[in-house]
Parts: C-alpha cells; sequence; structure tokens
C-alpha cells in the first residue's frame, strides 16, 4: 500500500472517497506518527481517538453512499489558539493550563463539519507571540530539518505556528491550521518548506480563537503544496454572526479555479523589499521567483511600497496595544490559572497570577502596550501607528493599481538556530519585516517553497494580493510551485 503520511489533502480524500483506503487506516497511520515524534514537541496534546472516531464517521458516510465533505477522511492538526470543545486549549500558556472550552471554535467547526478529524492540538508561541516557537509555556518546537554541513544544531520552525509547520514537515499531519497576526503562518512555512496562506482580514471568522490582536489576527491553512491550501480554506471560510469583522461574502471555489496560467497578468516587485541586511541566498530565490512568474506569462512591473520601513514599528506599538487589552481578561476569576497567596485581596491574587501564569515575551508586549495606551502617550504612540498603517495600505492600493499581485521573499534569512536571537527581542522581530506590511493591510498573502538554501534549508516566496482576492494569490503560488518543483522534505532524526 502508499504510504499514506506521504500523501497530502487532496490525495486522502480522493482516495477515501474512491475506495483506494479508509479514512481509518489514513488516521492510524498519522496516529502512529505523531506519536513516534515526541521528540520534535509539535504537539500540546495528542488526540488519537478524535482521529479516529472521524475516521470511523467518514467510512460509514461513505458506506451508505452520502456525501463526505470538502476534507472527508483528513486528519489535521489544530493550532492549540482554536477552542476545541472538551479538549484541553492553551494558547501555550501557563495561565490557561487545564481549561477545556465548553465550545468549539467556529472554523475547527467548519473543518470536522467538512470531515475532517483532529489529531491533536499543536504548539506555539505563547498567546501566539514570537517568531521561533521558543516561548511556549510546554517547550520549544524543534524544526524537523537540519543543515545540510552535517550540523546537529536544533533549528526553529518558525512561530508563532512553529507546531502546524513542524508537523505538517515532519510528516505527523497532511495539513495544520495556522493563525497570522504578523506572519505567523507564512514565515512558518517558508522555514519548513511547505505552503500556507492569510486570507483577507476577515475572510475566516476569529470567534472561539484565543485572541492576540483583533485588528490583525486571521486564521488560514498551513499544507504540503497550494491545492491542499485551497481545499482547506474553502472549508475554514464563510461568515459567522458570532465574528463582528468577518466578511458577509460567498466563499469562492478556490479549488476548482486554480491555475498556473498567468498570461495576461501583472506582478510587481516592491523596490523597498531589497533590504540590507537580507541573505544572499534570499534575494537569490526573489530574482528566481521572477523568472518562474515571467515563464507562467507575467509581466513584471516595479513598484513603490514608500512606507515599508515604518511598517514593523508601526505593528509593534499597535500589536501589543491590543495584546495589552485583550489579555486583560485573564485574572484568576474566571477560568485558568489561579494564585492565590496566604492572606492575599483581590488585586495580590490578580498580580500573582498574572505573574506566575504569564511567559516573559507576553508580560513585555503587554507593559509596551500598557505604555502606548497610556494617558499622555496614547496620541504619541498609538494615533500615529494607526496613521501609519493608513499609509502602509494606501501603498498597497497605488500598487495595485499597476499590478494584479506582488511577489516578495516571505522571510530575510532561512531558519535559524533556537537559542540564537532569544536574548535581543529586537533581532527576532526584524524577523517579520518582509510579512508584517501586507497583516497590517489586511491583504491575504501566501509563502510557497522557493528551494534550499547553500546550508540545505527551505526558502519561501510570499505572494500578496489584493483585498478578497485569495485566487489570484493561489494561482500565482501554483505558478512558483509548478516550476519550482520543490518536493525536498527533512531527513528523519527523531
Amino acid at each position: 500500500m502508499t504510504n499514506l503520511t506521504e500523501l497530502g489533502v487532496a490525495a486522502i480524500r480522493d482516495g477515501v472517497a474512491d475506495g483506494s483506503f479508509t479514512a481509518l487506516e489514513v488516521a492510524e497511520a498519522f496516529n502512529a506518527n505523531v506519536a513516534a515524534a515526541a521528540a520534535l514537541n509539535a504537539f500540546i496534546v495528542a488526540t488519537p481517538e478524535a482521529a479516529l472516531d472521524a475516521a470511523r464517521a467518514t467510512d460509514a458516510r461513505r458506506a451508505a453512499g452520502q456525501p463526505l465533505g470538502k476534507m472527508g477522511g483528513v486528519p489535521i492538526g489544530m493550532k492549540d489558539l482554536f477552542a476545541t470543545k472538551g479538549v484541553q486549549t492553551t494558547a501555550a500558556s501557563h495561565i490557561l493550563e487545564g481549561f477545556k472550552p465548553e465550545y468549539e471554535s467556529t472554523v475547527s467547526a467548519k473543518l470536522w463539519d467538512a470531515g475532517a478529524g483532529m489529531l491533536g492540538k499543536l504548539n506555539l508561541d505563547q498567546f501566539a507571540m514570537g517568531s521561533s516557537n521558543e516561548t511556549s509555556y510546554f517547550g520549544n518546537v524543534i524544526s524537523p530539518w537540519r543543515r545540510s554541513d552535517g550540523g546537529n544544531a536544533p533549528l526553529a520552525p518558525g512561530g508563532s505556528s512553529g507546531g502546524s509547520s513542524a508537523a505538517v514537515a515532519a510528516r505527523l499531519a497532511p495539513a495544520a491550521t495556522g493563525t497570522d497576526t504578523g506572519g505567523s503562518i507564512r514565515q512558518p512555512a517558508a522555514f519548513t518548506g511547505i505552503s500556507g496562506i492569510k486570507p483577507t482580514y476577515g475572510r475566516c471568522s476569529r470567534w472561539g480563537i484565543v485572541a492576540f490582536a483583533s485588528s490583525l489576527d486571521q486564521a488560514g491553512p498551513m499544507a504540503r503544496d497550494v491545492t491542499d491550501c485551497a481545499i482547506m480554506l474553502e472549508a475554514m471560510a464563510g461568515f459567522d454572526p458570532k465574528d463582528a469583522t468577518s466578511l458577509d461574502m460567498a466563499v469562492p471555489e478556490w479549488e476548482a479555479n486554480l491555475s498556473g496560467d498567468l498570461r495576461g497578468k501583472k506582478v510587481g516587485i516592491p523596490r523597498e523589499y531589497r533590504m540590507d541586511g537580507t541573505d544572499a541566498d534570499v534575494l537569490a530565490s526573489w530574482d528566481q521567483g521572477i523568472a518562474w512568474l515571467k515563464d507562467a506569462g507575467v509581466e513584471v512591473v516595479d513598484v513603490s511600497l514608500p512606507h515599508t520601513k515604518y511598517a514593523l514599528p508601526a505593528y509593534y506599538i499597535i500589536a501589543p496595544a491590543e495584546a495589552s487589552s485583550n489579555l486583560a481578561r485573564y485574572d484568576g476569576v474566571r477560568y485558568g490559572l489561579r494564585d492565590l497567596p496566604e492572606g492575599a485581596n483581590l488585586q495580590d491574587m490578580y498580580a500573582a497570577t498574572r505573574a506566575d501564569g504569564f511567559g516573559a515575551e507576553v508580560k513585555r508586549r503587554i507593559m509596551i502596550g500598557t505604555y502606548v495606551l497610556s494617558a499622555g502617550f496614547y496620541d504619541a504612540y498609538y494615533t500615529q501607528a494607526q496613521k501609519v498603517r493608513t499609509l502602509i495600505a494606501q501603498d498597497f492600493r497605488n500598487a495595485f493599481t499597476l499590478c494584479d499581485v506582488i511577489l516578495a521573499p516571505t522571510t530575510p534569512t532561512a531558519a535559524f538556530g533556537l537559542g540564537d536571537m532569544v536574548s535581543d527581542p529586537l533581532a527576532m522581530y526584524l524577523n517579520d519585516v518582509f510579512a508584517v506590511p501586507a497583516s497590517l493591510a489586511g491583504l491575504p498573502a501566501m509563502s510557497v517553497p522557493a528551494g534550499l538554501n547553500r546550508e540545505g534549508l527551505p526558502l519561501g516566496l510570499q505572494i500578496v494580493g489584493k483585498p478578497f482576492d485569495e485566487q489570484g494569490v493561489l494561482n500565482a503560488g501554483l505558478a512558483i510551485e509548478q516550476r519550482a518543483a520543490f518536493s525536498a522534505k527533512p531527513e528523519r532524526w527523531w
């Protein structure tokens, strides 16, 4: 039989539907891989029985001649930021350890309704705050990749969706959910040689997702290839009246309309993205990507995004400000951790609970956010950052009068070693320099694998599209995928 764990979403869905194998066989194979990969620390909680139950239900529907759904028979990993009824949901934080929601997030509910099953809850940076998956209370996720020179130094899988990227790259899951606030789907996808798309802000409901920065957070799929991302995004997306920011728009048939033929399209190359400090291999892969898109029929045009240099500082004012507001609800009163020192009053309990429950990076961002929202500093920082955000969105609108999509690197470097940037938060933040602008503007953006660098590590190319034009982004991603023919995968060491 085919090695089932080498199959992606489309192949599993179609194989189950045509009887080549059963959904139960698929679930058992991936459960075995999850159980054997503890060294990667990709999962906080494994849910093998949930995957088997969903598989049995899919097989029963097939036997009865009933529709199997867009994700019928496909087991997936669920980032532990999505509320899952009766299954621990922690946001990788001690303050939520042991919390089992009485409700299901809209996105996860849509995936279960589409026939998917859950292999477990995936590790992440605590409250999605980080770019290396080193801020999790439950320990670092380790990338399945190693440098080709034989060095065994553990590498970062990216963040915050590092558990998701590691699980897909290591064949622990054919696909996984991610969330992207400032690059947390795209950057880990680039680091681990997989695909991931952040849709237009509002395309996927935020209801039931633990909030970081509400005006930026957006769920999306992470999978082996563009087609699998399109399939999964169709299942995840859709209007939700429980989310005030949800787009009341029909979900397009992204999979059916996939095409790598880009004749008549224009791709913009932003001159401001050729930044000092960008790795030479990354710049070379960008040039190669331009050549691939030319081969697909596009006209390449030069575009300017003049406020790019202000995107990162604006993001690191707006996101912490929203985080300081969102995380105020974790106080030890209603759910999660409660630290009540002897003789403590209510204020003491708040302070002790939050001091013990939040990690260092979360505390840092709460303090930054509280500071920029405080009297006397609100206008100087937060108001100015929002004005910059408007200018960045305007830059993209101007650029899209000249082109259909924008091509750029996903990250300035390949994966770095765990521990390399922990002591320097600014260096860590700079890893998001190419990803943050699209997040601030709420635009659809995708990372696809472009090849390997000289150390044998994956590099990603990023496609940014117009609002609501996920199809254009997916099609450009497919054109690159077809020409890159990326088939590298990490050699098993775990």
